[in-house]
């Protein structure tokens, strides 16, 4: 009789072996082993972190950070260019899309955007390494590690087999929103002269929770329509959404409505 074990390591082997063949030989994608040692990594460096830093002197890093955010503000642009131009080019369905497994111009132009979205996550847990060196501990709240430590897992599987299709909504949506998101980050680290044009932060976060209703109400259609692209993405898709719409709304209640009522 076949042991847990074994039945494990089987499912293991499977996963491994029936990925996108296009992406595999990209880099993290073929094994989840990376991901998982950047992951737990992540999470080492938010528990031990704010400790190391307790004692010491916040880093100021403006250079570093204006530097930074200004260029994920350039490689949000690129990626949501291509998300757009390829899923027009292609004549992409926006209610429901399989995946291109072709070799095509297009099929593997669509793969490569959504390889470097997943690695822009893998850059973006840069965040909350600044947030620790500036000594910014009230930023890494529990939604800031939930959203940065999951998304690199997310997007590892969708690049692993469904790299293109219905998720390309989903990198195209999110880039726009991060267009705006760094540049606000970028801007604001540059001062009070500037802080003080930053008005619209109330509206970016209204931006974030439009996007995650727009893609729960995508990935919900093609649960209950016949698509041709696997359900269970959807479903984690629709379910992962739905805690960040709850979550992300939590913050704006706390931040917006809640202070809001104490003042007045």
């Amino acid at each position: 009789m076949t042991s847990t074990w074994q039945k494990v390591q089987d499912f293991y082997s499977w996963a491994l072996e029936n990925g996108d063949k296009r992406t595999d030989p990209w880099l993290l994608v073929y094994s989840p082993v990376p991901v998982a040692l950047l992951f737990s990594f992540y999470l080492l460096v938010v528990a031990v972190g704010p400790r190391l830093m307790q004692k010491r002197e916040p880093f100021k890093l403006t250079g570093v950070l204006i530097t930074y955010n200004l260029a994920l503000v350039g490689l949000s642009a690129y990626m949501f260019f291509e998300f757009l131009v390829t899923s027009l080019r292609a004549d992409y369905s926006y209610l429901c899309q399989p995946v291109d497994y072709s070799h095509s111009e297009l099929g593997l132009r669509m793969a490569r955007v959504c390889w470097w979205f997943f690695f822009s996550k893998v850059i973006e847990l840069l965040d909350t390494i600044f947030f620790i060196l500036r000594k910014k501990f009230d930023q890494i709240s529990f939604l800031h590690v939930y959203h940065h430590a999951t998304m690199i897992f997310n997007w590892w599987s969708g690049v692993k087999y469904v790299a293109g299709g219905q998720s390309f909504f989903i990198g195209m949506l999110n880039s726009f929103v991060h267009i705006f998101m760094y540049l606000y980050y970028g801007l604001a680290v540059m001062g009070p002269s500037v802080q003080k044009y930053l008005w619209w932060k109330r509206y970016l976060t209204i931006m974030q929770l439009s996007q995650f209703v727009a893609i729960a109400a995508h990935s919900s259609y093609n649960l209950f329509t016949d698509c041709d692209f696997p359900d269970g993405f959807n479903a984690i898709v629709f379910i992962y959404i739905i805690s960040l719409i709850i979550l992300f709304s939590n913050f704006y209640f706390q931040t917006y409505l809640r202070g809001k009522k104490k003042t007045t």
